[in-house]
């Protein structure tokens, strides 16, 4: 069933997303009178609040949808036939199947000018295709998005992607990580060298003096731009020219190292796993890792500085945790142990009201308010199986 969402989305704060928020095509129109609004994007509705949008893959019928938590409808928009593994950079979805990612443009999307925001929506729509190989990451700021996968790095310009079209715009600089940040180009390599080049792919800057081995994970938060490595996490901050670094050390605890970090967009708390062993959880702000025991999770995220640590477990039960005590503060059960279980596992996504939760065994996404006690506000019933899920409208 479809009940009725309580409260209204939080407004996203001023500055947070600047990283993945900032979309192209919005440029300031020039004076006179028939000038349009300030803010205006053509072909986009903009609303007064976070527009937020699920995007779903059915992937037996290699058929992509999306999910309005606002409106609750449903719609389908494109195929990505063979897909396996998603992602999102705020406003663009990509779908791979290992040799090739399906680009799609998800029609909601914030534009942060630092003193205020906008919210926006359009039609959703399949851009089409870029080569790449498994392992897909997404990143992005104003300018420039960035695929991650074993195939390297593709850097695609935003303004066409918002225009319809997949450029590329610099060359593939052969790295493991890859984060647009500070109008600068922050590219992890294999070998364990972390490099910064400007927009069009030209070097910009001499190495990062600290080293980044085993590239795995990569984040970007209102405290800086965040790469995960073997023996802890790169903080990058600045921008342009004065970018610098700081490496913040797993403490010697024995566990895992994270192998992708998850988190609302632009907060500075990340989660991953750590094996079998439970959950980092990284305070950027405070520069500390900090492992808390919540045994095997299918699937992590961070709400936020002060708010709660999701897992949901691989017996299907979703917990909160607070991440300073590590005590567990609430739990429901979402679906058993076999769904958990299952391959592409489900996914967590949380926003600043919401978290969503894909069931595909039993064709829904749930909704939790992980504010109250995780408490099921809305069950959405679809017709389709949604095997993958992400979050875009930040």
């Amino acid at each position: 069933m479809m009940g009725s969402r309580a409260g209204a989305a939080l407004a996203l704060a001023a500055g947070g997303l600047m990283a993945a928020g900032c979309g192209a095509g919005a440029a300031e129109p020039s004076g006179g009178e028939e000038s349009a609004p300030h803010g205006h994007v053509e072909g986009a509705r903009e609303a007064a609040e976070p527009q937020w949008r699920l995007v779903l893959a059915d992937t037996a019928a290699g058929s992509l949808h999306t999910l309005d938590p606002a409106t609750k409808k449903a719609a389908r928009v494109g195929e990505a036939a063979g897909a396996e593994e998603a992602a999102t950079d705020g406003r663009f979805a990509y779908f791979s199947s290992g040799g090739s990612t399906t680009v799609l443009d998800s029609g909601a999307w914030t534009v942060d000018h630092g003193d205020h925001v906008h919210y926006y929506t359009a039609e959703p729509a399949v851009l089409g295709e870029v080569a790449t190989g498994g392992g897909l990451r997404a990143a992005a700021d104003k300018a420039v998005s960035a695929l991650v996968s074993g195939a390297g790095i593709r850097f695609l310009d935003r303004a066409a992607l918002a225009d319809g079209e997949i450029v590329r715009t610099a060359a593939d600089l052969g790295g493991a990580a890859a984060l647009p940040y500070g109008e600068r180009l922050v590219v992890a390599g294999r070998d364990g060298s972390v490099r910064v080049f400007d927009r069009s792919g030209a070097s910009a800057a001499a190495a990062i003096a600290e080293d980044c081995p085993d590239p795995r994970g990569q984040a970007v938060t209102r405290r800086g731009a965040v790469i995960g490595c073997s023996d802890g996490a790169l903080v990058v901050t600045g921008e342009g020219g004065s970018l610098k670094a700081e490496k913040i050390a797993y403490p010697d605890e024995g566990a895992d190292p994270v192998r992708s970090f998850h988190h609302r967009p632009g907060a500075p708390v990340l989660a991953g796993a750590a094996g079998d062993d439970g959950v980092w959880v990284l305070d950027v702000a405070a520069g500390e890792w900090t492992l808390l025991d919540t045994g095997p999770a299918a699937a992590v995220s961070a709400a936020g500085e002060q708010m709660p640590l999701l897992v949901l477990g691989e017996d299907g039960r979703l917990s909160a945790y607070d991440p300073a005590t590590g005590e567990r503060t609430a739990q429901n059960r979402l679906m058993d142990a076999e769904t958990a279980g299952a391959s592409p596992a489900p996914s967590l996504t949380v926003d600043t009201a919401r978290a969503y939760v894909n069931d595909p065994a039993a064709d829904a996404v749930y909704e939790v308010d992980y504010n109250d006690d995780l408490r099921l506000a809305r069950t959405f019933d679809l017709a389709f199986s949604p095997d993958l899920m992400v979050e875009t409208g930040w």
